[in-house]
């Protein structure tokens, strides 16, 4: 029997096995204009499940009316592309038909991670970063004791709406250290973390996943002009050693919101030890030890493309658990 698990978020449609021998990742930007019906439809005949296991953040896309609307079209969506027994997990991590009251189901891609976090290893803040956001989910007895909404959580410190892909480095930071000095910035969306990680080093282009600002290529020549633009400028007229102090700005300044966060988390919670997941696991890492608190990397133990899909995976996991 083979049972994968989908999270559905408004970017990005991520998918895994149960025994972790299938993961995918699928750019899927909800809000232009969908391919989501095509991409699920492609999976299910390519990989022909048995049993199906979703969670979604997707519901939040500026598409939907509301998130109602937007869950509500997610699993018609699901419900057309698979012909085996679909179910989703909810806010708690707990497995549902998808009948009946459908609020707990949106942005509950964390809780099935923290589920199988609770299982494996224990009391914990679990640190996943993604391309757009990071979850700071503290775990007690095997469960969350998070928010069980995005706005809860975001009043919490649970959820800090950064990743290392897609946000807006103007969103971050209103002034950006340069050799001149320090240089307010472009309230435009001229540049990405992603472009910030990519001359660092931090991430490859085929990590590079999303959509360029500005529609060009994913190289270290475009990403250095992108990121010249953010303080209105061409790269005639600031330096690479510039480039590359505004992409450390970026970098510190990420890290510094996640300690900011994981601390009061740590603090509320009385936990000291971080798990850490995503693509962003090199800031977790950091972070980690700059607030000197032990670290259980998900790369070391189930290897680095399991931590960048993790809660598909531990979808997949809670549907066999069900079994």
């Amino acid at each position: 029997m083979r049972t994968i698990g989908i999270d559905i978020g408004g970017a990005n449609t991520k998918v895994a096995s149960a025994k972790g021998d299938i993961v995918e990742l699928h750019y899927v930007p909800l809000w232009k204009g969908t391919q989501l019906p095509l991409v699920l439809a492609d999976i299910g005949q390519r990989l022909e499940p048995d049993r199906v296991g979703v969670v979604m953040t997707g519901e939040l896309a500026d598409c939907y009316e509301d998130k109602a609307a937007g869950i509500g079209s997610i699993m018609d969506t699901v419900s057309q592309a698979f012909d085996c027994d679909v179910r989703y997990v909810d806010n708690r991590g707990r497995v549902t038909d998808g009948t009946g009251d459908t609020t707990g189901l949106a942005a509950a891609n964390w809780a099935a991670s923290a589920r199988i976090i609770g299982q494996d290893v224990g009391d914990c803040i679990f640190v996943d970063v993604g391309s757009t956001t990071s979850d700071i989910i503290p775990i007690r007895n095997g469960k969350h004791v998070a928010g069980t909404t995005d706005y809860s959580r975001l009043l919490n410190d649970e959820l800090v709406y950064r990743g290392v892909l897609r946000t807006n480095i103007a969103a971050m930071l209103d002034k950006i250290p340069v050799s001149r000095g320090v240089c307010r910035t472009s309230s435009e969306l001229f540049a990405t973390t992603a472009d910030a990680y990519l001359l660092l080093g931090d991430i490859t282009p085929d990590l590079y996943t999303c959509e360029t600002a500005d529609g060009a290529e994913k190289s270290d020549v475009a990403s250095a002009r992108r990121l010249a633009r953010l303080v209105c400028a061409d790269l005639s007229e600031i330096s690479e050693d510039d480039v590359i102090q505004m992409a450390s700005a970026v970098r510190e300044k990420q890290i510094s919101e996640l300690c900011d966060a994981i601390s009061n988390v740590s603090k509320t919670h009385k936990l000291n030890t971080i798990v850490s997941a995503g693509l962003g696991e090199f800031l977790v890492s950091e972070a980690a030890e700059r607030l000197d608190i032990d670290l259980f990397s998900i790369k070391d133990r189930w290897g680095e493309d399991i931590s960048k899909v993790f809660p598909a995976y531990a979808t997949a996991r809670i549907m066999d658990m069900s079994l």
